[in-house]
């Protein structure tokens, strides 16, 4: 989330869809499979949330591009595996899709779904070219959740969720730091106006801090 001094954000393009895609060979749901199933994944944000919910799922890593990805839940005969599904929708691969998961079960990473474009801070010739591309609901919601990620020090490899709305001027943002092994999810959602979106980051960082999301984050770091 820190970038060098001299380089910026310039432009948060408009956001896809920001949801986990669900994709299982045999069943229907992610509340379907079967016990000790076995689901492909290498992001802790999702299996801290996946492990609270059904502590007997096995998680299997998994590495490699969307292709590979797909092809190693047949190959490695997995229950199922979780993407994002703005990469599948991107690269128009919708129909592998078994459910799109709501946030109300696995929140999404911070900034998932959305582009951002990193410039030269000032550099008015970039802006006349590329301006155009910048979404002013998508750039208050995703400054919200980096404001968050930043101010738990963490990265993408880290347990933590974020996940803004914006709405009549009101950024709600939902945010989470979860257990890797899911036996303890810290949870809370806030709301403020859009001006303050940045320190709606920041403070719901620290109520989290408060609940103990501290000691979680510790233990993730000590482990590597």
């Amino acid at each position: 989330t820190k970038l060098p001094e001299e380089l910026e954000i310039s432009v948060i393009a408009e956001r896809e869809d920001p949801r986990d895609a669900f994709i299982a060979r045999k069943v229907e749901s992610f509340t379907q499979l079967p016990e000790n199933a076995k689901v492909g994944t290498s992001s802790l944000r999702r299996q801290a949330q996946m492990l609270n919910r059904r502590r007997d799922l096995i998680i299997v890593p998994l590495r490699g591009n969307v292709g590979t990805r797909l092809r190693k839940l047949t190959e490695e005969k997995l229950d199922a595996v979780i993407l994002a599904a703005a990469g599948l929708k991107r690269m128009e691969q919708e129909d592998v899709v078994t459910e799109y998961m709501d946030p109300a079960v696995c929140l999404p990473a911070v900034a998932q779904g959305a582009l951002g474009i990193e410039t030269r801070k000032g550099d008015g010739g970039i802006m006349a070219l590329i301006g155009f591309l910048d979404h002013p609901n998508t750039r208050a919601e995703v400054e919200a959740e980096r404001a968050f990620l930043e101010k738990l020090e963490g990265g993408c490899q880290v347990p933590i969720a974020a996940y803004a709305t914006l709405k009549d001027g009101v950024i709600t943002l939902d945010g989470l730091v979860g257990a890797v092994d899911g036996s303890v999810i810290h949870r809370e959602k806030m709301s403020a106006g859009v001006d303050s979106g940045k320190k709606l980051g920041v403070d719901l960082a620290e109520k989290l801090l408060d609940m103990g999301a501290g000691k979680i984050l510790d233990e993730v770091y000590n482990s590597g």
